[in-house]
């Protein structure tokens, strides 16, 4: 099978960006039949793209097998009904392993997970992410966030020194810096250069798309695809006042408890995909997994909302 082109996924990241949970079993191993299921609720909505596995999805906790093992079931299950973004990160040589394999199978792009190491040299930090880029012929996607501290010069250089970067995610939640990087980019190589992306969540569309932004990732998407769909149709076409009302019914209260305790981001997700009748499994330590109280809490607020569960969701089939 060719390699999809970098230029060919650009205008596929303009939309809403699945970011999964992994499954896991009671045992806590990964569940791949449970991956394909999950994997196949979002091939069928509206979202653009699906990263597999993503921070979400607990990149960071699996071994190097179980991340190729993810994202072998996910490009599997959507079987190229959309691009699945693999990932890759920690340390140079297996990113670029991660990112070779993620060729082999079927993937679209790599988005690439800061280095392990607290504050890298700047020029360092560009080598790493042209070392996982020689590895692969896909499209790289920097994820900025952590120890990858980007300056507009520094993703300028990234852009110039790299052809296959395709598109800069900034999680830093920093907007401000965030429009500098970007509007130094095209100010120096043109509009069409990189796909901005959003890449703190659901919440921060408003600012994110005011600011330039062409897409976001999204963890809401887990386990309502629509709504994810819905808030990039409204924050990309400029609908602020709707957004605002979606943001204060929706995503408001359920980042409320997203934000209670370090790894409920993942948590709280996991536990509404089995609420909803989607398997999800525990998150792995050193993550915090919700109480009881709080499993209680947010099974009101989903029924609520009336987000579709999965036994609705097949009724329609």
């Amino acid at each position: 099978m060719p390699a999809i082109q970098p230029e060919d996924v650009k205008p596929q990241l303009r939309g809403a960006l699945a970011f999964p949970i992994t499954p896991f079993n009671a045992d806590n191993s990964v569940d791949i039949e449970a991956v394909k299921a999950n994997a196949e609720l979002l091939a069928t909505s509206r979202v653009a793209t699906i990263v597999a596995p993503s921070g979400t999805g607990e990149f960071f906790s699996l071994t190097p097998d179980e991340v190729n093992a993810v994202l072998e079931a996910t490009v599997e299950a959507v079987g190229g009904r959309k691009p699945v973004v693999a990932a890759a990160g920690v340390g140079p040589k297996l990113a670029a392993e991660q990112a070779a394999y993620a060729e082999s199978v079927g993937a679209a792009a790599v988005m690439v997970a800061p280095p392990y190491y607290a504050v890298p040299d700047p020029d360092g930090l560009l080598d790493y992410y042209a070392a996982i880029a020689d590895a692969t012929s896909i499209g790289i996607i920097p994820y900025a966030r952590d120890a990858a501290l980007f300056t507009p010069a520094m993703v300028r250089m990234l852009a110039e020194r790299i052809p296959s970067v395709i598109a800069f995610k900034d999680g830093r939640g920093n907007v401000r810096l965030f429009q500098q990087i970007r509007e130094h980019v095209i100010g120096a190589l043109g509009k069409d250069r990189l796909i901005w992306l959003g890449g703190t969540g659901d919440d921060l569309l408003a600012p994110y798309f005011a600011a330039g932004a062409e897409g976001y990732t999204s963890s809401l998407a887990c386990f309502w695809p629509e709504m994810s769909a819905e808030l990039y149709d409204l924050a990309s076409s400029g609908d602020f006042a709707s957004l605002r009302a979606r943001h204060e019914e929706v995503v408001a209260p359920i980042y409320e408890l997203r934000q209670r305790k370090r790894g409920y981001e993942v948590s709280i997700m996991k536990a509404a995909m089995e609420l909803l009748g989607h398997k999800a499994g525990r998150a792995r330590p050193p993550l915090a997994n919700p109480s009881e109280a709080e499993i209680a809490e947010l099974d009101a607020l989903l029924r609520r909302l009336n987000v579709p569960t999965a036994e609705s969701r097949q009724a329609l089939v």
